[in-house]
């Protein structure tokens, strides 16, 4: 009777973690069938390896990838959801993504759920947003294919998109706008690390809420520290950006009238005590005053009706460094009987004069501004279920929205208004692994 011998699979195995550490040391900018194919592929394989050679067992392109698809599911919102859906990864995927085989079986593996942890908490931040935000810019560019998301085909059209339709015909947008990106923080409630709360500073534009660019800073202070960090990587020139009073700094307006070649949508308060002043003495007095020179629109939705008139006055330098126009936008609101039950007034500057903006421009770009709130952050909490994320160690919680943000602008490059309708569709794995052409 022959026993069977140890040496064959051992042999195997070997040459198996020899072509494997041949393919880690092979020269980066060679292009691979499979990068060729899917861009996201090419830009995750960007993504710097923070592990030792020594010991490494799965390569980090296949962590990164099947957090990036499993992301897009319903459901998958925790790392051991998301390995739990890896899990059942069709074998041909698993070998494309040149994922560890096991010798004895033949089969490819999937990396264990404190795998995914472990790697995830030291994978850099910054180069896996670049790497995301990358495919989004290749996509825009036109360099990549937009993603496509199955729907039935006798779906009615989402109702996001039946009132976006609507909106464009009571609410027509202005002819001449520039393309507006909107910045903002997100504090992540749920999470803990050594340093505190995960606070995130996003670029999003206005008109389909795509993530441009993400950074992490300690506090809501620290906004402005990383303004320059996450502009100067976009090509934003040309383009208007809207910020809130936080940001509302010489530096800030400098720097984006400057170096960056953009325009600014600034809100004054009580951080810019003289600036405020002298806005508020502009644009003092009777509306007939400012009769040419008011834009008024109002809004009905939501349980609640909203009047917003914004008046504008020609400015310079000496009020703000590349200030141009000042305006002062009152919201009331009040129930659908409409009658108004309250007020607010925002004083703000901005770096357009009256030839490039407005007021009509300039009250649609100071409404747009909230597309950040209601189509980022609000999302990201209700339907990925961020606030709730337990993640506390490294830069795991600020990863995984990068993930989030991945998947957010994946739909919406594909049409999709629904995000929580677009994940549900997403049931069948070959249908998930294909959107990025996988």
């Amino acid at each position: 009777m022959t026993s069977s011998s140890l040496i064959d699979p051992v042999v195997d195995h070997l040459a198996d973690l020899a072509l494997w550490e041949a393919e880690l040391a092979a020269d980066p900018g060679v292009a691979d069938p499979l990068s060729m194919v899917s861009p996201l592929v090419a830009r995750l394989r960007q993504v710097p390896d923070p592990r030792r050679l020594r010991g490494l067992r799965h390569p980090l392109l296949v962590i990164l990838v099947l957090t990036a698809c499993a992301t897009l599911v319903t459901g998958n919102d925790g790392l051991t959801a998301i390995r739990q859906w890896a899990a059942r990864t069709p074998q041909d995927v698993l070998r494309s993504l040149g994922a560890r085989r096991n010798p004895l079986t033949g089969r490819y593996l999937v990396p264990s759920e404190r795998t995914f942890r472990r790697v995830l908490q030291a994978v850099d931040g910054d180069a896996l947003d670049l790497a995301t935000c990358g495919y989004l810019a290749d996509v825009v560019r036109g360099d990549a294919p937009a993603p496509q998301v199955p729907a039935a085909e006798d779906e009615p059209a989402e109702r996001e998109q039946r009132r976006t339709a609507t909106r464009a015909v009571t609410h027509p947008a202005p002819a001449g706008l520039l393309p507006a990106v909107a910045i903002d923080g997100k504090l992540l409630h749920g999470t803990r690390t050594g340093v505190g709360q995960v606070f995130l500073v996003a670029a999003v534009t206005h008109d389909r809420a795509v993530i441009l660019g993400q950074r992490q800073v300690g506090d809501k202070r620290g906004e402005t520290t990383v303004t320059s960090d996450l502009l100067t990587p976009l090509d934003v020139a040309g383009m208007l950006l809207t910020l809130d009073a936080l940001h509302t700094t010489k530096k800030t307006a400098q720097l984006i009238t400057g170096p960056l070649n953009a325009h600014y949508m600034l809100i004054l308060k009580g951080n810019q005590p003289l600036a405020l002043q002298a806005a508020q003495a502009l644009l003092s007095g009777a509306d007939t005053k400012f009769a040419d020179t008011t834009d008024i629109t109002g809004d009905r939705g939501h349980g609640r009706t909203e009047r917003r008139t914004i008046r504008v006055a020609a400015c310079d330098d000496t009020l703000f460094p590349g200030a141009r126009e000042a305006f002062r936008l009152r919201r009331d609101t009040g129930g659908l009987d409409g009658v108004r039950t309250s007020k607010q007034i925002i004083y703000g500057i901005v770096s357009l004069d009256a030839t490039q903006a407005g007021p009509h421009h300039l009250n649609h770009y100071a409404r747009g501004h909230w597309t950040v709130e209601n189509r980022l952050h609000w999302t990201r909490d209700v339907t990925f279920s961020e606030d709730d994320s337990q993640l506390r160690t490294g830069a795991a919680p600020r990863n995984l929205a990068a993930f989030r943000n991945l998947a957010l602008n994946t739909f919406r490059l594909a049409g999709r208004a629904n995000i929580a309708h677009a994940r549900r569709d997403l049931h069948d794995r070959t249908d998930t692994f294909a959107v990025y052409n996988i």
